[in-house]
C-alpha cells in the first residue's frame, strides 16, 4: 500500500513524441494545462516521451496519476476521447500505444516501497496518424485538445 506523507496531490503527465504527429497529442494537452493549471501548489504538471520503466521516477511521489496519451483502436474515430482505468487495460479492452508498461511499472514501484499513485485515470485521444515526421497534429486531434483539457480539469477541480 502505498504511503501520502507529504506527497504532492496530482500529477498530470502528458506522453508523447511531438515530432510523430498525432503521436504529440499528449504533450500538446499538458503544455495548455501547465498554463492553466500555474499557480496550483498541489498539482504538477509533466511532458514526457519517456516509457516503460523510464517513467518509474517520474510518477513516484504522487497520490494521483492522470495520463494523457495518444491511441489507436481497430474501429476508433480520430479524436474521439477516451476516460480510462488501469482495468481497461488488464481485460484487455483497450491497447495504449504508450506501454501498458506503465502498469507493470506502477506495479514495481510498489513491490520496491516506492511511494506511488494510488488512483490513475487515462485520457486517451484517438489519433488518426502517429509515423509522419511532422509537428502537426490531424485536424480531428487538434479538435480534441480544448474537450480533453476541460475534461482533465474537471478531474483536478
Amino acid at each position: 500500500m502505498a504511503r501520502y506523507d507529504g506527497l504532492v496531490e496530482t500529477l498530470i503527465l502528458g506522453i508523447g513524441n511531438t515530432i510523430l504527429s498525432d503521436d504529440g497529442v499528449g504533450c500538446r494537452v499538458a503544455q495548455q494545462l501547465e498554463k492553466k493549471l500555474k499557480g496550483r501548489p498541489d498539482v504538477t504538471v509533466k511532458e514526457t516521451s519517456l516509457s516503460g520503466l523510464s517513467l518509474l521516477d517520474e510518477v513516484a511521489g504522487y497520490k494521483r496519476l492522470i495520463v494523457i496519451d495518444a491511441i489507436q483502436t481497430q474501429d476508433g474515430k480520430p479524436g474521439a476521447i477516451y476516460k480510462l482505468s488501469p482495468d481497461d487495460f488488464k481485460k484487455g479492452r483497450m491497447a495504449i500505444i504508450h506501454d501498458l508498461g506503465l502498469f507493470s511499472t506502477l506495479e514495481l514501484g510498489l513491490k520496491l516501497e516506492m511511494e506511488m499513485p494510488g488512483e490513475v485515470i487515462i485520457f486517451a485521444i484517438e489519433a488518426k496518424d502517429m509515423v509522419t515526421f511532422s509537428e502537426k497534429l490531424s485536424p480531428e486531434v487538434e479538435k480534441a485538445i480544448p474537450k480533453v483539457v476541460g475534461r482533465v480539469l474537471k478531474e483536478v477541480g
